[in-house]
Order: structure tokens, then sequence, then C-alpha cells
């Protein structure tokens, strides 16, 4: 597991770690070069086996743009042998992709956190949340079922979504367009499902 941060969420430069002191693994840019950089030091360590998951906190808070930087910041990492790449800092889900049989969630949203009850950003919903749940081949890395559970958090807890709740976020999740995945539905025991067409 491989954590790196970008100045676009807010991460400030002075949090980097540097050799004397600990802090972020920080990614000054989202770029090309970056990702080979990255890819690169993942390659020195990762053995043949090994699943590789990237977590990347980047992106704005709100909104459902990805930064075409974004898309082939990840890409380059799953060319390069990465089978996860796990964005987060949106308070609300972004798209998501399969790219080569690998999942990139380019937003995850929030899970637990203290922004509840905070308006103006009404419109995306954000007390609706996703606990995310990728199922990979363990051999090769490979998305094999994608699911997640659809909750909404009142008074710092979370609680299963209602249905139509559930069904709002699904049709969100499949309305983005090429290249983001599109075939979500709700499964009879209301959890999101991944169903490719």
């Amino acid at each position: 597991v491989w954590s790196v941060a970008a100045p676009s969420s807010g991460v400030p430069p002075p949090w980097a770690a540097t050799a004397d002191a600990p802090g972020v693994a920080y990614l000054p840019e989202v770029s090309a070069a970056s990702a080979d950089a990255l890819a690169a030091r993942i390659a020195a360590v990762a053995g043949p086996g090994d699943r590789v998951l990237v977590s990347v906190h980047w992106g704005s808070n709100w909104g459902y743009d990805v930064p075409p930087e974004h898309v082939d910041f990840a890409h380059r990492l799953v060319d390069a042998g990465v089978d996860l790449v796990h964005g987060h800092s949106s308070h609300h889900p972004r798209p998501v992709e399969v790219y080569r049989d690998r999942l990139i969630l380019y937003g995850c949203g929030d899970l637990v956190d203290d922004y509840e009850g905070i308006g103006g950003q009404e419109a995306y919903r954000p007390e609706l949340r996703l606990l995310w749940l990728p199922t990979l081949d363990a051999s090769t890395g490979a998305l094999r079922r994608l699911r997640a559970a659809p909750v909404r958090t009142r008074r710092m807890r979370l609680e299963r979504a209602e249905p139509g709740d559930a069904r709002w976020l699904a049709d969100l999740l499949g309305g983005f367009g090429p290249p983001f995945a599109s075939g979500f539905d709700v499964d009879p025991d209301g959890l999101l499902a991944l169903h490719p067409r």
C-alpha cells in the first residue's frame, strides 16, 4: 500500500516528509513524470506476487470533473503494475473507471467526518456515503467484482441508506459517460454493484 498527497487537495508543501522529519509522501504535481517516478519507487520493492494499491489524496472537495492529468496519472500507474488506484479528497463520490481490468476510484467521498451540517453543497448529497467493496483476483490483481454499501451519515453515525438514496447513487455513478464505468445497479440485498454493459 502506497499513499501520496497532492497540493490540489489542499496539502501544502511544508507537510512533506523529509530525510530529517516525518510527514506525508508529498506529490508536488500530478503528472506523467510524477506517476513514472512513483511507479519506479514501487517497482524497486514490489515482489512478483504482490498486489499493489496506491492511495492518492488529490483534487478539489466538490465537483464531478476528473482532470485529464488524474486520468493519465492513474493509467500510467496501472500500466506500470498497480492493481488499484484509490483516490480521495472529494466530500462525495466521483467517477469510477475500470482500466485494463484494474479499479480506479477517482474520489471515494467521505465516510465519517466532521463536515456534517455544513451548507452550500446540498446538490452533491454529501450525507450519502459508500463503503467500497472491490474483489480482486489474488493472483493477477484484476478486478473481479465491485460492490459498494450505500450509507447515510446522521449525527456522526452511519446508517443504511434508504432504497431511493441507493438508487440515486447508482444513477450518479453510472451516468458520467466514457471512460468511466457505467452499469451500476442496486442489487436485491441493497448493495450497489457494477454490472458492466
